[in-house]
């Protein structure tokens, strides 16, 4: 907890809300809307150079920007939210999506569609900035389930907008998936207006502009690098600076935030054991949820006369990973009643060692649809367990003025886990490779590799959930005090 003086949050006591279900639904329905439109170009993305009439190594910007935008975006939204209004900055979320989409669907040419893209990943917040106020509105005996379903609707979304996009991009004009885009945000953003109330909790005060710009400026450096280091050579010069110019505006950024007396990110809330264990278990997490998205796609598209490829379509590939997305809903109120019981540490631990389950399982079982269907639901399973409890623990060791831009952050650390996933699993592909027919394509063992990669990364993820603090952190996402809610008897979690 930081020691310099800050503004007194604003509180006002208020009756538990009317409406507990419709405002879950519509948060839910935001993050479902927002993970599908990170989806959303994927099937395009290798006809991309032909529909904007650029190289391949310019419309990978189309991802690239997005990815950039939503990191940056993330915890200064999650900043904002909790100083000004969250229901504020999730309508300033949602038209960001909306016109982005939009501008998207108007493009046949590569900057308005770069542009567009921006806009849409500074929708990312939407989710962080939910969670935040279904702690401030919630009854208490809801906030458990109610989390756990809107941590997983980024899940459901990205699982099941692949196949959708698949199906439309093969079938019809592209713009369609951006206009469909646009219409989704449009709903959401008319349904939050009308339906969720705004949160009474506000920090006040001052944004802290310096530590944005310097938060924002480290992590383009560092994700451009993962991201680009494949395309460039991670022994290139501009790789390199960038990583270098990440380290030095990192330890820059973090001098100055202990240092000024309303930071953008308490880094002495953020050192504490509870919220920084979780926060590294989500970047391990993030890592883990990725490889398998990459994996499946790839196996499944590969030629069967590789004798480890099955030769099927995008749309077959969509289909195969969609079923995790209904698990993950699945298992969203089963984490949450674990977490009510036993507290959200063991649920965690119980996911990382079913993730860790389904990675060695897929060691074997690679060779069938259906064994890389049965592998994803046992992924999606533990990643449901998962990220149902991490906003537990995170809002079970912050001060409520604190909760949007501490959920931020463990989304950003879940989103940097994911970008070093793509670049380790990128490397690991060009580098172990069969000759087929001239070509150069991923080896067998270059998938089982990054299996067992994903497989250790569970580990990790379950021994840094080890170090949590034991007590119960349902009751202290109230406001119960840490030391009250280890004391509290289970029934009353």
């Amino acid at each position: 907890m930081s020691d310099k003086t800050t503004p007194p949050a604003t509180t006002a006591a208020s009756a538990p809300p009317k409406n507990p279900n419709v405002i879950v639904a519509v948060l839910a329905f935001a993050g479902i809307v927002v993970s599908l439109m990170q989806t959303l170009v994927i099937p395009i993305v290798p006809e991309l150079p032909r529909l904007l009439n650029a190289p391949a190594s310019d419309t990978a910007w189309a991802v690239t920007a997005t990815l950039l935008a939503a990191a940056v975006a993330t915890p200064i939204a999650g900043r904002l939210g909790d100083m000004y209004g969250k229901r504020r900055m999730l309508l300033t979320s949602l038209a960001a999506l909306t016109i982005g989409s939009v501008a998207v669907a108007l493009s046949d040419s590569l900057t308005p569609m770069i542009i567009g893209r921006v806009l849409q990943g500074l929708s990312a917040g939407v989710i962080p900035l939910g969670l935040s106020i279904m702690r401030d509105e919630m009854p208490a005996e809801r906030l458990a389930s109610s989390t756990a379903l809107m941590s997983a609707s980024l899940g459901i979304g990205a699982a099941l907008g692949l196949p959708i996009a698949a199906f439309v991009a093969d079938n019809f004009d592209w713009h369609i998936l951006f206009w469909a885009s646009a219409a989704l945000g449009a709903v959401a953003f008319v349904t939050m207006l009308l339906l969720v109330p705004e949160s009474k909790v506000r920090s006040g005060g001052r944004f802290d502009l310096i530590g944005g710009l310097g938060l924002a400026g480290g992590l383009v450096c560092l994700l451009l690098a993962i991201s680009k280091g494949g395309d460039w050579g991670w022994a290139d010069g501009t790789t390199l600076g960038l990583f270098a110019a990440a380290v030095v505006v990192f330890l820059s950024w973090g001098f100055f935030e202990l240092r000024t007396a309303q930071p953008l990110v308490d880094l002495r809330t953020t050192a504490r054991p509870q919220v920084l264990f979780t926060n590294l278990a989500g970047l391990a997490f993030g890592f883990s949820l990725f490889a398998m998205q990459l994996i499946v796609p790839q196996l499944l598209q590969l030629p069967e006369q590789t004798g480890y490829g099955l030769g099927e379509d995008l749309l077959t590939v969509g289909l195969v990973l969609a079923p995790q997305g209904l698990i993950v809903m699945v298992a969203a109120p089963l984490s949450s009643k674990i977490s009510q019981a036993k507290g959200p540490k063991l649920t965690l631990m119980i996911g990382a060692l079913i993730v860790a389950a389904g990675y060695a399982l897929n060691i074997v079982m690679m060779s069938e649809i259906w064994q890389l269907v049965l592998v994803s639901c046992i992924i999606g399973t533990g990643i449901g367990f998962a990220y149902g409890a991490l906003p537990m623990l995170i809002m079970g060791a912050v001060p409520v003025s604190e909760t949007g831009a501490a959920n931020a952050f463990n989304t950003l650390m879940r989103s940097i886990g994911t970008s070093i996933a793509s670049a380790a699993s990128g490397v690991i592909l060009a580098q172990m490779t069969t000759d087929f027919a001239g070509h150069a394509l991923p080896s067998e063992d270059s998938f089982k590799v990054i299996m067992a990669i994903g497989c250790g990364a569970a580990l990790v993820a379950l021994l840094l959930s080890s170090f949590l603090p034991r007590h119960r952190a349902v009751a202290a996402a109230h406001g119960v005090p840490a030391a009250a809610a280890a004391e509290t008897p289970a029934h009353q979690a």
